[in-house]
């Protein structure tokens, strides 16, 4: 079950770039075209069975269906491991699922989709107030009630946005325009300290691996890197582990090389 929201991924991967229903025509054999009955739409399994080809045509399927669905089925029961069921794992299923479909057109268009970013806004616009009643505490000047967790929401958005868009500004080649939104959407879907977690995370595997590929000649240093996917998986690990974790281990961890 949770591997067909995978399915339901990769439809919105391939169609909302190129603006195409994400109901019909029904999937199809990129190939050939050929339609694909039920039984080779089964998540995971019917890439096993037809062992990665078209059944007609013999064409390679492409081996990231495969790839998200099993990843959509690890993180969403690794949610339901820390969530159990209720409230909290569905806000957490939604979440991941956007974040998962974010990475995905941002690692093969470069494009972080306005449609995707702005449809959210009010509806965590509506939600800001209800964080702590849904079972994800945010404080604001110590307070917990439901103003704070508005004003939580709305200076981690405007923070969030600010600090990319300044970065935009400074540096046009290497971020964009949806890089921005996505932080202020992510500011205010995860709330202080969770977005700050989930940037600084993003910052350091985007560097980490930008390092790498430039050391081995895999990419020039001038060559840009889509950004979004790393936010996208810090915003994910955050959801998972939780932001307090996070802050408090590289709180722990700094200290201890002071002290060292």
């Amino acid at each position: 079950m949770r591997a067909s929201i995978g399915s339901f991924l990769n439809v919105v991967a391939d169609r909302l770039p190129e603006g195409r229903s994400l109901v019909r025509p029904r999937s199809a054999c990129p190939s050939c075209e050929r339609p694909l009955p039920g039984r080779e739409m089964v998540p995971v399994l019917s890439y096993l069975w037809l062992r990665g080809r078209c059944r007609r045509c013999s064409a390679g399927i492409p081996v990231r269906l495969f790839v998200v669905e099993v990843l959509t089925g690890v993180l969403f029961t690794a949610a339901y491991l820390r969530y159990g069921a209720g409230v909290e794992l569905l806000v957490v299923y939604a979440a991941v699922a956007l974040f998962l479909a974010v990475a995905i057109i941002d690692l093969e268009h470069r494009l972080i989709l306005n449609h995707m970013m702005f449809p959210s806004m009010p509806v965590l616009l509506l939600a800001a107030p209800f964080w702590t009643e849904m079972g994800f505490p945010r404080t604001f000047l110590g307070d917990s009630t439901m103003l704070a967790s508005f004003l939580n929401s709305l200076a981690s958005d405007a923070g969030a946005f600010l600090l990319f868009y300044l970065v935009l500004v400074a540096y046009p080649s290497g971020f964009g325009a949806g890089d921005v939104n996505l932080a202020g959407m992510m500011g205010l879907l995860l709330g202080f300290p969770a977005i700050a977690a989930a940037l600084w995370i993003g910052i350091v595997v985007a560097g980490a691996l930008a390092t790498t590929l430039v050391v081995t000649r895999r990419q020039g240093r001038k060559d840009a890197m889509a950004f979004g996917q790393f936010m996208a998986a810090g915003g994910i690990l955050v959801l998972l582990v939780g932001g307090d974790t996070i802050t408090d281990w590289y709180l722990d961890a700094v200290s201890g090389l002071a002290g060292v």
